[in-house]
């Protein structure tokens, strides 16, 4: 049949493309952006594509799309429907007018508790939904693992499927009704049709497009009957077949024809949805889990057949690449070793995780028991580590839910690659189907690694390649290559091409071999009745470009990194990898002109795990705005964009790129969050360092970044630094020179320096070498000289201990031993690279004798310490800097090593509280250390310890003291932190280590909150009472 009328392209006609925006920003309320730094944030989804969008569109209401709609048909610009971004197909990239949902249309319009259903718009996010329904004691069983940043559109326009779904069906069964606007403008209802029907159609356009929808399939009934795969796994091509139902699971219950269903999966190419009538389910009451521990991959797949006839809610498959890349993340280490049984030494081959899920616990549990007597019939006896403890099984989920992201933590060029990650194949085969496409990957030189639903025959594998190289030995060859050997078996073992992630750029072409001509020209047919016009996302689905279309890759022809000569050392990301051992070059062996910084940038992957909003930090900027510019994501996508040269020459340092990065608060929450590990703290720091040379350092800047060197001549004044905050009208004109909020009170100097105390010998005599019992305190510029007492009540605390305590000072050689000793922190945060580095670099000698006899050096301010353990390592310090980075430790860190390890003898009594709220630092929760702040307070007696789950305060440093930031700084603090401490009782400790938070919390709540130190100085027992 024809094709449509083919749909303008606006790439070489800025001219045009500065017209329709200006014509769109008359009718629509919401954000329109058409700069090239806000279209390359949207060029990219979690794909190996990239395609520079005409422009965007971020609705503030449901007319600003329908505007929106209309003004595009008039253009023929096509329309691209987007939501989180996180599909891995490349179905939500293309050259089209993107409208973003996600800001500002993520509400829930109607609900019916005994119905048990829901109306939503589309930009809602699935774990934002689960959240308003549990009190209702309902949720959205779709349960993909993107649940903390995928929207519900997102997952209908996918047909999303979930760990689950082998008891609650793919997101087609739990979608009942699709309001939907169809390019030329019409809106309809879609829901269920004929008798069942609860509102007729609304337009003749309508009917006639039923009609003709009705039409078609009829025509075709034999050879759906024919083609169509029978597995419940298949989301491929458009659902033709819910006029006729193929699949295991049918789409309803009474085999009616429900219309919404049709729209499920068709990824944007048919309409618009504007809202969604979801099914809920009751949430079950108890849930136990058994993770079963295989000496072998085959042995895992064999045995799945047999474990889902126990009934379970899911099967999950991690393999020993996961397993061995979870143990190696911190944050996943300890929940995936409870998992796990070794046998002679070795850990297992892969793991299942099997969860029964229902009503009454008593009867769950003896299906475990069951599970246990299953494996030690299968010649696996001892094989299950049972975790009926709810805690235990969301710790373990959550590793899980990560698979994905952990798989692309792998540096070097060579990445898992999205194309055949989601084929479905009966249980029967599925160990055959996986040897041999094990077999297929070793052929081409790589391999895959293993992990998801193996409750359904849908296993996700991603061959590693090397998308950058060309040729026949290149990645694009072999993912083709692969892909058809795939395809063979796929259809051998009577299974579906496409079973969870859609078609998109990478699989839209495999929907004619999957479904033939005959159905793919039916396919077309009802792409062109919904969107005459072409206009709904192209090359989706139908008349689709091929997968290997170099064009459209991220790293396609002719991609470089410029030449860059970096302030840091990335040279650890500088690699190249081996696809079959994982293993990885020296550190700077892999090529990258910018010296490591690109490759540590293209680390991002596109997951979009920064956009959640659960627990953790990452991102705080996010939280806020709901920028996709304020987020780790949109900042190393403009990174890599401008680093690589696609956003002209200069983008590096330019202005926009300063914008993009301004909100990063440096928190390290996506060093320790992110599933690839990208630092954009880190990141901003070296962006700052070629901003410097561009830009003078402001009077602000330039006061923040050089106050160690001055604090302690302002300190011997602090009447007169003090005047600021004092004098009537000082404030406001500290904020209209300076930009210095007057909306907040700064530090106030303290005379009683704590590194001048007469009581503290200059230099204290060490005690016998190697009896454990020095301690070097570190002294802080921050509480050196604003909060002094802080320093002393840890040196208390320390030496009631038991511990001989010696203030960290500069060595006899250092060309001023009277400056204290600084960690560098203030120039870093200003871009000042090479100043920190000389601050390192006297640190670093100062502290070597010490650390040579393995004394702890303890600090208690998280973001100057914690310099020592992070930034010291990527400022070309040599081994001394990593041996420093080996003893130096937060105040609690020490006191709780030393407790676990038995040695700490420190009497304390009961305090006259009763309860003690601790909000983390956020460089204490990068580096896992906000577990030893509970822990040290929970030595005092009969004090309940509560930690406030809290992303960052927005003090940040000196960013929420900057007048342009107060307001954004505020909003990160009203998110989780200061509702709570309004919460306390007046009698409730508030505990906070941060300097930054605790004047954060003063602003805010206030509130005096107070470092650990403070408290345990109070709890001391007077041992000459």
């Amino acid at each position: 049949m024809n094709a449509p009328t083919p749909a303008r392209s606006l790439r070489a006609a800025p001219l045009e493309r500065s017209r329709l925006a200006q014509r769109l920003r008359r009718v629509v309320r919401g954000e329109v952006l058409f700069d090239a730094f806000s279209r390359g944030r949207y060029a990219t989804d979690a794909s190996i594509y990239q395609v520079d969008p005409v422009g965007v569109v971020v609705p503030a209401d449901e007319a600003d799309v329908i505007a929106a709609i209309d003004l595009a048909r008039e253009s023929r610009v096509p329309i691209l429907p987007r939501g989180g971004g996180t599909s891995q197909c490349g179905q939500t990239v293309g050259e089209a007018l993107v409208i973003d949902s996600s800001r500002n249309l993520n509400k829930v319009i109607a609900f019916d508790r005994e119905a048990m259903t829901v109306e939503v718009q589309p930009g809602i996010v699935l774990d934002a939904l689960n959240a308003w329904l549990k009190p209702h004691g309902l949720w959205f069983p779709v349960d993909v693992s993107t649940s903390a940043q995928a929207t519900l559109g997102g997952m209908a326009g996918n047909n999303s499927c979930g760990s689950r779904s082998i008891a609650y069906g793919n997101m087609v069964h739990n979608v009942l009704g699709i309001d939907a606007v169809l390019s030329d403008g019409t809106s309809e209802h879609f829901g269920p049709f004929g008798a069942g029907a609860n509102r007729p159609l609304a337009t003749m356009r309508s009917g006639e497009l039923v009609s003709r929808l009705f039409g078609i399939a009829g025509r075709e009934r034999g050879e759906i009957e024919r083609v169509w795969p029978k597995v419940l796994r298949r989301v491929g091509g458009y659902n033709l077949d819910v006029f006729h139902p193929q699949s295991e699971r049918p789409y309803t219950d009474d085999g009616s024809v429900n219309l919404a269903h049709l729209l499920v999966g068709s990824e944007g190419t048919l309409a618009w949805f504007r809202r969604l009538v979801l099914k809920l389910s009751p949430l079950p009451a108890a849930k136990v889990l058994g993770v079963v521990n295989f000496p072998s991959f085959h042995a895992a797949m064999d045995s799945a057949q047999h474990i889902v006839r126990l009934g379970p809610s899911a099967v999950e498959l991690v393999d020993r690449t996961m397993i061995d890349l979870s143990r190696a993340n911190p944050v996943f280490r300890p929940t995936i070793e409870s998992a796990l049984v070794e046998r002679e030494g070795r850990a297992p081959e892969a793991i299942l995780l099997v969860e029964f899920s229902g009503e009454d616990r008593a009867a769950l549990l003896e299906r475990l028991a069951r599970l246990v007597e299953l494996m030690g019939d299968l010649g696996l006896p001892g094989s299950v580590v049972e975790m009926p403890d709810e805690g235990r099984q969301k710790a373990l989920w959550e590793v899980r839910k990560a698979g994905l992201n952990i798989m692309m933590s792998l540096k070097g060029d060579g990445k898992p690659v999205s194309f055949i990650e989601d084929c479905a194949v009966p249980l029967e085969h599925l160990a055959e189907y996986t040897a041999n496409l094990t077999e297929v990957f070793a052929r081409h030189g790589t391999r895959g690694t293993w992990y998801a639903h193996a409750s359904v025959g849908t296993l996700h594998v991603r061959p590693i390649l090397d998308m950058r190289r060309a040729g026949p030995d290149g990645g694009a060859a072999k993912m083709r290559a692969i892909a058809e050997e795939a395809s063979a078996m796929v259809r051998r073992f009577k299974g579906a091409y496409s079973g969870e992630h859609g078609d998109g750029l990478v699989r839209s072409e495999w929907v004619a071999w999957q479904f033939g001509p005959r159905l793919t020209r039916a396919f077309e047919e009802i792409k062109d009745l919904f969107d005459p016009l072409g206009l709904m996302n192209p090359g989706k689905i139908v008349r689709p470009s091929r997968m290997d279309d170099a064009s459209l890759f991220r790293f396609g022809p002719g991609y470089a990194a410029r030449p860059l000569d970096t302030a840091l050392d990335w040279s650890a990301w500088d690699v190249q990898n081996d696809p079959v051992t994982e293993r990885t070059t020296a550190p700077g062996s892999g090529g990258d002109p910018a010296r490591g910084f690109a490759k540590a940038v293209e680390m991002c992957n596109n997951n979009g795990h920064c956009r959640k909003f659960d627990a953790g930090t990452m991102c705080p900027s996010y939280r806020v705005t709901r920028d996709e510019r304020d987020l780790t994501r949109g900042r190393a996508n403009t990174l890599r964009l401008a680093l690589s040269g696609q956003l002209g020459e200069d983008a590096f340092t330019s202005q926009a790129m300063h914008d993009t990065m301004s909100l990063c608060v440096g928190c390290k929450g996506c060093k320790r969050e992110c599933p690839t590990g990208v630092d954009m703290a880190r990141m901003k720091t070296e962006f700052l360092y070629h901003w410097r040379k561009r830009h003078a350092l402001r009077l602000r800047d330039r006061m923040v970044a050089y106050l160690p060197r001055y604090a302690p001549w302002l300190a011997r004044l602090p009447w007169l630094a003090n005047l600021r905050d004092l004098l009537p009208g000082a404030a406001r004109l500290s904020e209209r020179l300076i930009g210095l909020s007057a909306r907040r009170r700064l530090p106030a100097w303290r005379a009683d320096v704590f590194t001048r105390d007469r009581a503290q010998p200059v230099r204290a005599e060490a005690g016998p070498e190697g009896d454990g019992r020095d301690v070097v305190l570190w002294a802080d510029t921050f509480d050196n000289y604003f909060e002094p007492d802080n320093l002393r009540a840890a040196r208390r605390v320390l030496q009631a201990a038991g511990y001989r305590v010696h203030v960290a000072r500069a060595g006899g050689d250092d060309a001023d031993p009277a400056r204290p000793l600084c960690c560098g922190r203030t120039f870093l945060a200003t871009g000042l690279v090479d100043e920190a580095r000389a601050e390192a670099r006297r640190t670093v000698a100062a502290l070597a004798p010490w650390v040579q006899r393995g004394a702890p050096v303890v600090g208690l301010e998280p973001s100057c310490l914690l310099t020592m353990r992070d930034e010291f390592l990527a400022l070309g310090l040599g081994g001394a800097a990593t041996a420093l980075a080996s003893r130096a430790m937060l105040f609690e860190e020490f006191l709780a090593r030393e407790h676990e390890a038995g040695r700490l003898n420190l009497p304390l009594r009961a305090l006259p509280q009763a309860r003690a709220l601790v909000h983390g630092h956020c460089h204490q929760k990068a580096f896992d250390a906000v577990g030893p702040v509970r822990t040290v307070l929970g030595l005092i007696p009969s004090l309940k310890v509560e930690l406030v789950e809290s992303s960052c305060c927005g003090m940040a440093g000196a960013f929420g003291y900057e007048s342009e930031h107060h307001d954004i700084s505020m909003k990160m603090g009203e998110a989780a932190l200061l509702p709570a401490v309004r919460a306390a009782g007046p009698d409730d400790l508030v505990v906070a280590d941060g300097t930054s938070c605790r004047h954060q919390i003063a602003d805010g709540a206030g509130r005096r909150a107070e470092h650990v130190a403070c408290v345990l100085a109070r709890a001391l027992v007077d041992r000459g009472a």
